[in-house]
């Protein structure tokens, strides 16, 4: 049962964990590609899995953990998911990192990427966009007080720390960018919340919390943009994650089980 206090702090706590999920999907880099075909289009049947040989991985002394449609995914790169959840302003304690959850996240975001490439015109993201993101996230972080973010050099520090340089850092944040975009394109634009829906959210959710706790409540005409921002994110979240289910069923995933190596 959502808070009864205001309507904006639901708002806040579904769009935040919304938010949270959406960032997660692009918190590391790109996966390391392997000579393939080029990523199947979401109606295509599914294929048997590709998975590298030890003479496509050379000297590179690093585990396979899964591959998607020839996209390679790292050992590597799940340290660098871990490192980079931990510059998110609204995340949880380091401890609560799991690399599991880390691997399939990675998977769900690499086959968005792919499908993010068949339709480029529509997640393009501007060079102004991107730094105007970044100057508001440098603001945001609470860590960044200590290193001076508002400077180019402490900036360039607080990334050092985590393992990444200001470019490397642009270009995964434009990636989360990208991902946004086709989301917000994809589900978001298309959605319609009903005025019905809006009313028997107030009636049926909001009131009684708000008589629970013997606060008089506001209005619905005062909070109805409210509630239907949080409907269309409850939305938004349902058919992202059907959509993701989609994806693995029709796509060519191969994850290692524990001690499997790559053949």
């Amino acid at each position: 049962m959502r808070t009864a206090t205001s309507i904006s702090a639901a708002t806040r706590i579904i769009g935040g964990n919304l938010l949270l999920m959406l960032s997660s999907l692009l918190v590391a880099q790109q996966p390391q590609s392997v000579p393939a075909p080029a990523a199947p289009s979401p109606v295509m049947a599914p294929a048997a899995p590709v998975v590298p040989s030890n003479e496509d991985a050379g000297s590179v002394l690093d585990s396979v953990v899964a591959v998607v449609n020839g996209d390679v995914i790292l050992e590597s790169d799940v340290d660098e998911e871990r490192r980079f959840e931990s510059i998110q302003p609204y995340r949880g304690s380091a401890a609560e990192f799991s690399r599991d959850r880390a691997v399939q996240r990675i998977i769900d975001r690499t086959l968005i990427l792919q499908q993010a490439a068949i339709e480029p015109e529509s997640t393009a993201v501007t060079d102004d966009k991107l730094k105007q993101q970044i100057k508001t996230l440098r603001q945001n972080i609470p860590q960044c007080g200590q290193y001076h973010c508002d400077t180019d050099a402490g900036w360039a520090r607080f990334l050092a720390d985590k393992g990444f340089t200001p470019q490397e850092f642009e270009q995964r944040w434009r990636n989360r960018m990208e991902l946004l975009k086709l989301i917000e394109v994809r589900f978001r634009n298309g959605i319609r919340i009903a005025p019905e829906e809006i009313r028997e959210y107030y009636e049926k959710t909001m009131l009684p919390e708000y008589q629970r706790q013997h606060v008089a409540p506001p209005k619905l005409e005062t909070i109805s943009d409210r509630i239907e921002e949080v409907l269309l994110q409850q939305q938004v979240s349902t058919l992202l994650r059907d959509w993701l289910k989609s994806l693995r069923a029709q796509n060519n995933v191969w994850i290692a089980k524990p001690g499997e190596v790559a053949p």
